[in-house]
């Protein structure tokens, strides 16, 4: 098998936006990745609502919609009408977490939980078994192009151990650093999506660049 691959948007070329989201379509990438920043839970503001309506009127993907902000429960239905197939929220800008993953479920959309670097992954048990997936940072979120750090491979290995007990279905997602030399470790360690956003479009040849990231295959 081989992983999903997701562009990150974010990266993108955003005088040029059309032009991308029609390279995503026409290569091997599985879905697209929305970064949603408020300048609040990260010291950054990306885009919001209308650029996700905005890239759905185009996008022939899936798009999964990652959301870096404080109060994510105030926006399901707001994202859920604008496109997103995939919503996740991290684990560290919630207080009633399983509520909002059945809220995001009964939305119809796949619900996905983000953990920061910092954050164990121990702290997912008991919500585990409802998720679709998990997303581990490998990156601080914030802003993309920084350094992938290593202990990421780790937490990747014993989510995938916790996940064989308890949700042998729930798809791993990284984000962060996602390069050829990165992508083979994750999916060598249980990654089953890798999110690149500056390796993919900062490359000359973006579509050859998904591709070879495409190619990794894992048992």
């Amino acid at each position: 098998m081989n992983p999903l691959i997701a562009p990150s948007m974010l990266s993108a070329d955003f005088c040029n936006l059309g032009r991308d989201i029609q390279m995503v379509n026409e290569s091997r990438a599985d879905w697209f990745h929305l970064d949603i920043m408020d300048g609040v839970f990260v010291p950054n503001i990306s885009y919001g609502l209308p650029v996700v309506k905005a890239i759905r009127t185009m996008a022939e993907k899936p798009l999964d919609v990652h959301l870096m902000i404080t109060g994510p429960e105030r926006y399901v239905s707001d994202f859920k009408k604008a496109g997103a197939d995939i919503l996740t929220v991290h684990y560290e800008a919630v207080t009633h977490l399983h509520r909002l993953v059945w809220q995001i479920k009964n939305e119809d959309m796949m619900a996905g939980v983000a953990l920061n670097p910092h954050t164990p992954i121990c702290l997912l048990e008991d919500i585990l078994p409802d998720l679709d997936m998990v997303l581990i940072m490998s990156v601080n979120p914030g802003f993309g192009g920084q350094k992938f750090i290593q202990n990421s491979l780790r937490k990747v290995e014993a989510l995938r151990e916790m996940a064989e007990r308890l949700n042998p279905d729930v798809m791993i997602e990284v984000d962060g650093g996602v390069d050829d030399e990165t992508a083979p470790k994750l999916v060598e360690a249980g990654a089953d999506i890798l999110v690149s956003g500056n390796y993919i479009f900062k490359s000359p040849n973006p579509m050859q660049t998904i591709e070879g990231l495409k190619s990794i295959e894992f048992e």
